[in-house]
């Protein structure tokens, strides 16, 4: 047993992940972190929290690495837009609460106990456990066991190939079924030249409920539409 695992908790945590992906953890609190909500986050230095939103930061990052290389060499014909689309099938939000859920990941995630509150705390938890793993294995683990033990087992390529996702279509009906009152708007622009990127808000019924960015106005739309529909429907 690594040196670093050292309470029941701990090793009862080893044992889960191990279960779940089938490795044993060097350093077991970057795990413990990683399913630490900041709803429950403890109080440091300055009133500061630790926390797992910068885990998940970074296992953001390696997760669309990664998903990205994997794509580029499965469908080496196929262009930017095509990878693009399929990468955001396997990362999105919504995708990867679902995910997170079919692990387990729910049961290791500490939180306040306001599961509604929070509506995008296993996919966060999931991407902190990304950035866990990163720090304690190195990438190329990282990329055997997201390739081998998720992409591999949890996504069929050919189905999510024919699969639609389209956010924005989906808003757009819900609100006409609801009869609210939708709006995409452009709140800012970012940058100049080939660098300027679009700021797009939803808005519903005069209040913004998502905002994200893009360097194409549709990119825009499309990435604030997943954040929106992931409040809506969950």
């Amino acid at each position: 047993m690594s040196r670093f695992i050292k309470s029941s908790a701990d090793r009862k945590l080893a044992a889960a992940i191990k279960n779940i992906l089938g490795f044993k953890p060097g350093n077991i609190a970057l795990y413990k972190l990683a399913f630490l909500h900041r709803s429950v986050g403890h109080e440091i230095v300055k009133g500061m929290k630790v926390n797992n939103e910068r885990l998940e930061f970074l296992g953001d990052a390696i997760l669309d690495a990664i998903t990205a290389d994997f794509l580029f060499k499965i469908f080496p014909t196929q262009d930017e837009g095509f990878l693009t689309e399929m990468r955001s099938k396997i990362v999105s939000r919504v995708q990867l609460n679902k995910l997170a859920k079919k692990l387990g990941l729910e049961n290791l995630i500490q939180l306040d106990g306001s599961n509604g509150v929070y509506r995008s705390y296993r996919g966060d938890a999931f991407e902190a456990l990304i950035g866990a793993i990163y720090l304690d294995k190195g990438y190329l683990f990282t990329r055997k066991i997201l390739v081998e033990r998720i992409i591999k087992h949890y996504f069929d390529l050919n189905e999510l190939v024919n699969q639609e996702l389209n956010f924005k279509s989906k808003i757009i009906e819900w609100a006409q079924k609801e009869k609210r009152h939708l709006l995409f708007t452009v709140v800012n622009e970012i940058g100049t030249g080939y660098k300027k990127q679009y700021v797009v808000e939803v808005v519903v019924d005069g209040a913004p409920i998502a905002r994200s960015q893009h360097y194409s106005i549709k990119g825009a739309e499309q990435l604030a539409s997943e954040k929106a529909w992931e409040q809506i429907s969950s």
